[in-house]
């Protein structure tokens, strides 16, 4: 018999803390979410280039085109839960397997429950799974120089500034400069949850 292919990745949880795949009626919190903290989000939330049109127009498209990158085991994405609320979000995209074996982080937080640990222990769970269940080798996570919530959350987690890449995301409106912060599986030694305590 044939094994039914995944099409979310898995819930992850840590104390009150619970990462879980978006569904298609968290569409009204998602909303009222991104509309409460469109300023918080600005300077940092990756935006399109007036090119591009192959990208979810509305919630229930990227619900859908969730489940079927999960599926594909190319792109993984959590909404992160605090005490049963939904507050951000937390993805492993761009995952490529075979010689490479990589992938990266990107993340957001409501503005409201920054800098209460929730986003370090959030990145923890994720890159416990990426290294221990998908068995990658190499994970990246590109931050702007001037977001210093999101610089707190590698520095916590201990991971290595490897460069800098010029113009490499298009946020706001153009493309950004973006620090990259890199760990690969041999500087794997614990988890990071872990590190976190340490």
């Amino acid at each position: 018999m044939k094994r039914k292919l995944r099409t979310n990745p898995p819930t992850l949880y840590y104390d009150e803390i619970k990462l879980r795949p978006l569904r298609y009626r968290d569409g009204s919190t998602w909303k009222k979410l991104r509309s409460t903290n469109k300023a918080w989000l600005r300077e940092w939330d990756a935006t399109l280039p007036p090119t591009d049109e192959n990208y979810p127009a509305t919630f229930s498209q990227m619900v859908w085109q969730g489940k079927r990158d999960a599926r594909k085991k190319i792109h993984l994405m959590w909404g992160i839960e605090y005490k049963k609320k939904l507050i951000g979000i937390v993805t492993a995209g761009n995952i490529t397997l075979g010689s490479s074996r990589n992938c990266y982080i990107g993340y957001w937080l409501s503005k409201s429950q920054a800098g209460q640990g929730i986003m370090p222990i959030s990145v923890a769970l994720v890159l416990d799974f990426i290294f221990q269940e998908l068995k990658l080798h190499r994970v990246e996570i590109a931050i702007r120089p001037e977001n210093t919530a999101s610089l707190r959350v590698v520095e916590k987690l201990k991971l290595e500034l490897e460069g800098v890449r010029r113009s490499y995301i298009h946020i706001n409106g153009d493309w950004r400069d973006h620090q990259v912060f890199v760990v690969v599986e041999d500087e794997v030694t614990t988890s990071f949850l872990e590190r976190l305590k340490n």
